[in-house]
């Protein structure tokens, strides 16, 4: 039985099918420290070294198990620093509980020390539910509230709790009186299937269509099976958001890969050329790599109405779970004899992976980035579980790594946050500490957090089953993706007081840590070295040391960008030349396929 609040909330977490929260201590939750340390319930506290990383830690675990993720922070700069990671765990639509301490009671309002306003500090990001516990009796239905509305809407929520409040008895059961609130645990996913006639009404418009395109999004990831038997019904081509990566295998001949701005050539065709859209489980914001408005017929299925027709203007919005949706559907779709369209697509497809190919063996200074990747692909374990940063890294990760089923992976979708990649990794490694883990960092990522998040690494790894975690650094000096930006989005040269990063012995680092590490600065070195990693019984870092000149070249180029690429390379770029060669190199390689 509870004897304090904080036992209480453990309790209550514990209750609700939490085994792990992440977290970094502080005055703030002393009474909450001190419950972990005398609980026997098997809950497990997870120190990081940043608030930040508890909050991506638990975004990830979030992703990586489908159970909502707990983090915890002391009151003032503790709950501040977790603010990154709970909006990428809103942007991405995860469930997450953020518990943070606050200032006595008594002191609120006194401008006392590390007193912040939390409750406008988290109603942003945590806008479906965020409250301040004042009694005890508020204490059960505040957890369950906050759990509940996360796993319910896909969304953060904060429960905000006084450290002198921490100490105090336990309500375990408020009085059955007036002004009490009685909540219990559980809870149901809706059943999520569309009524019969909103089905007819968008197979319909599917039958109708004679160049149908899918584009399957991060809520389509549990619907791989549907998603071919309607692909294949249809004679669709599927376009992936890039969350949405491991929803379909990439060895399919008509899947088109990722869509976007780090998509690839099949899968703007696919849309450029499409008549009917159909979107699966993505809430994918860029609407110039979509049809263009009145090209196709649209039909989108999604579980939260609210995300619906905000991309494209659909004819038939189906609200329900996508599996359980595209299964309801199936029966009602004709197959399309016709097969011009899949041919187109297939074909564009294998060229593309041939292009691909070419452009990784290009010559770089040391070593082409795009191999680093292609040369993972083949040897990615099949239960592997990738993660990737923002940056070019996240380009060459939707483009070059072949998914495969059984794989999972994922990226800061909505929030495209530096500093996911390493924490994200981690936590998958405690949730799933039998399954290999690979991170995929650029330098700026790595030197901004994930440095530190390597010291949690080295200090769990033991406990593993497998201890085969890969943390890949692209070691280009440059805050690469930015220096791109300036170049083709505003015409700017590389403004190198910006964009240059301090030398730093990623390698070196990680072998001070107790971790295996190898530095590849040549492109034969580069498979072998995958290999080692592959094959090690710890953790390793590779550090590789790529060219930055290497363009993420989009799929489709405007002629507006290309005019702002010449120009800020006319300007004085000060790798103007390395740029140009690169550049030339990656188009030949597209070329010469055709």
């Amino acid at each position: 039985m509870s004897a304090t609040v904080s036992d209480q909330i453990l309790e209550r977490l514990h209750a609700w099918g939490v085994r792990r929260v992440f977290g970094y201590p502080g005055d703030g939750i002393n009474g909450l420290m001190g419950a972990f340390g005398r609980q026997q319930l098997g809950l497990e506290f997870v120190q990081v070294r940043h608030e930040e990383l508890a909050a991506f830690m638990a975004t990830a675990h979030a992703k990586f198990t489908g159970e909502v993720g707990v983090c915890m922070a002391t009151s003032g700069p503790g709950a501040i620093h977790l603010l990154n990671g709970l909006y990428d765990a809103k942007a991405d639509h995860m469930p997450v509980v953020a518990i943070v301490g606050q200032s006595a009671r008594s002191a609120i309002g006194g401008d006392y020390q590390q007193e912040v306003d939390l409750h406008s500090l988290f109603k942003d990001v945590a806008h479906e539910f965020v409250h301040t516990a004042m009694t005890p009796a508020q204490v059960r239905h505040l957890i369950d509230r906050a759990v509940r509305i996360a796993r319910d809407r896909r969304t953060v929520t904060c429960v905000i709790v006084p450290h002198d409040l921490q100490e105090e008895k336990a309500v375990p059961t408020p009085p059955r009186a007036h002004d009490t609130v009685h909540t219990g645990i559980g809870w149901t996913a809706p059943a999520g299937v569309p009524a019969d006639a909103q089905l007819r009404a968008a197979a319909d418009i599917l039958n109708a269509g004679q160049r149908v395109a899918i584009l399957a999004g991060a809520g389509a990831l549990h619907a791989t099976d549907a998603l071919i038997q309607v692909a294949e019904r249809l004679g669709a081509g599927i376009a992936k958001a890039l969350l949405g990566k491991m929803a379909v295998p990439d060895d399919l001949p008509f899947v088109t890969g990722s869509i976007g701005l780090l998509g690839t050539q099949p899968s703007w065709t696919l849309m450029e050329e499409c008549d009917t859209l159909l979107m699966v489980g993505s809430h994918f914001p860029y609407s110039e790599f979509l049809p263009k408005e009145g090209q196709a017929r649209g039909v989108q299925i999604d579980i939260d109405g609210r995300h619906v027709s905000t991309r494209y203007p659909m004819e038939a919005n189906l609200i329900g779970d996508s599996r359980l949706t595209l299964e309801a559907l199936l029966p009602l779709l004709t197959p399309k004899p016709d097969r011009a369209w899949r041919d187109r697509i297939e074909g564009e497809v294998r060229d593309w992976w041939q292009v691909l190919e070419a452009r990784a063996m290009n010559d770089a200074k040391p070593v082409n980035p795009q191999r680093v990747f292609w040369d993972l692909s083949p040897r990615l374990p099949g239960d592997v579980i990738l993660t990737c940063d923002s940056g070019t890294a996240a380009g060459w990760y939707a483009r070059d790594l072949k998914a495969r089923p059984g794989m999972m992976g994922s990226v800061s979708g909505g929030l495209a946050t530096m500093g996911c990649a390493v924490p994200y990794a981690l936590a998958a490694k405690l949730a799933h500490p039998g399954r290999p883990v690979i991170a995929l960092v650029g330098d700026g990522a790595m030197q901004m957090i994930g440095i530190n998040a390597l010291i949690t690494i080295a200090h769990r790894w033991k406990d593993w089953a497998d201890p085969r975690l890969v943390v890949m650094v692209l070691n280009n000096g440059d805050l690469n993706m930015v220096t791109w930006e300036q170049r083709v989005t505003a015409g700017d040269p590389k403004y190198a007081a910006s964009q240059d990063l301090p030398a730093f012995p990623y390698a070196d680092y990680a072998r001070m840590l107790g971790l295996e590490a190898v530095r590849v600065d040549r492109p034969e070195d580069v498979a072998p070295a995958w290999d080692h990693a592959l094959r090690a019984t710890r953790p390793v870092l590779l550090e590789m040391v790529v060219d930055p000149d290497v363009p993420p070249l989009p799929p489709h180029v405007e002629p507006k960008q290309m005019l702002q690429y010449a120009k800020a390379l006319l300007q004085g770029d000060p790798d103007a030349r390395g740029v140009i060669a690169a550049t030339l190199r990656e188009v030949w390689a597209a070329v010469r396929r055709k």
